[in-house]
């Protein structure tokens, strides 16, 4: 028990403490699947809410998604690995992924993935 709940401190610890270390990085050419589309031909004003998602994912405001692979993502803004976000996007779930490369970022649902 002891153990469960120092790893759990842990955790708090590290979430607590966090701090974005990503450097902004390009995008590339930006994609979105077909059922990223459908949402912003049904929601009017969605086009923007997706331009902000980008721009944060851009910058480093990587959204719903752990410290563990915020940490991850930060690292990657400097190696050039690949970058995934989390974010909603009209009440659904929406990923952004940037490929190692930075040729393409691709906004997809997690049901297409």
């Amino acid at each position: 028990m002891n153990a469960l709940k120092n790893t759990l401190n842990q955790k708090d610890l590290k979430a607590q403490n966090y701090v974005c270390t990503a450097v902004p990085f390009e995008l590339g050419k930006t994609v979105m699947t077909q059922g990223v589309a459908d949402i912003i031909e049904n929601n009017s004003g969605s086009q923007g809410s997706l331009f902000i998602a980008l721009t944060r994912h851009k910058n480093g405001d990587w959204g719903s998604i752990c410290i563990d692979d915020k940490i991850t993502n930060d690292e990657a803004t400097k190696t050039g690995e690949r970058v995934l976000s989390k974010y909603k996007l009209c009440g659904e779930r929406i990923w952004v992924i940037t490929e190692r490369d930075r040729s393409v970022t691709t906004v997809l649902l997690p049901s297409e993935y």
